[in-house]
């Protein structure tokens, strides 16, 4: 029997590739962390480094190829797993917390990118979520037209382009917009949104 917490989970997924071509190019990494609503981790989380096909490798253009260098990715996709033992693994892991498809919806940052990708290289793990998504960049875009203070005084994000830091950052980011902008308006004072800023980032750390 699945309780009802098992029902209130947000399968957060960040991918890196080796470019946003879907047509060429291939998934090089891909993380998850699990949510419940209060956007409090069931858990650590999960990646793992794929190694691509060497013509989706030799697709990369030089910006990638250096964002991928900088973050120390680079250096470990020879060593990664094929897609499909990576496919396993990812869906093992989220059937751990989420045992029910098509319960949990995809959240992270644009997302919808991420999802064409799972949609074509990890079918199974796309089609275990929920169609629905949880896009914080949604939320931010919004929130510069409507709460600029806000939106300036967001915290700042720094993950490296890899996939499991990306991924929290963008946990703490929509923690940080449920608090300063989810509120009766006008909206928080600069001086309140910075404070909720700074404590945002403390509940996080050490783990962004």
């Amino acid at each position: 029997m699945v309780s009802a917490s098992e029902n209130d989970r947000l399968v957060w997924i960040d991918c890196e590739m080796t470019g946003l071509d879907l047509a060429v190019d291939e998934l090089v990494e891909i993380a998850v962390v699990i949510t419940d609503f209060e956007l409090r981790p069931v858990d650590p989380g999960f990646q793992v480094v794929i190694r691509p096909s060497e013509a989706a490798l030799a697709n990369m253009n030089d910006f990638v190829t250096n964002m991928h260098t900088s973050s120390g990715l680079i250096e470990e996709i020879p060593l990664g797993v094929s897609l499909e033992d990576a496919q396993d693994q990812t869906l093992a892991y989220i059937k751990r917390f989420v045992p029910l498809e098509r319960k949990a919806p995809l959240a992270g940052n644009t997302i919808g990118t991420d999802r064409m990708f799972l949609a074509k290289y990890m079918p199974q793990v796309d089609g275990w979520l929920h169609y629905r998504n949880v896009d914080v960049s949604s939320i931010k875009e919004l929130s510069r037209r409507w709460y600029p203070r806000a939106f300036f005084h967001a915290p700042a994000k720094d993950g490296g382009h890899r996939a499991l830091a990306d991924i929290l950052e963008s946990i703490r980011e929509l923690q940080y917009y449920r608090e300063a902008v989810f509120v009766a308006e006008p909206g928080p004072t600069s001086d309140e949104v910075r404070e909720i800023a700074t404590s945002v980032v403390s509940k996080f750390t050490p783990n962004v």
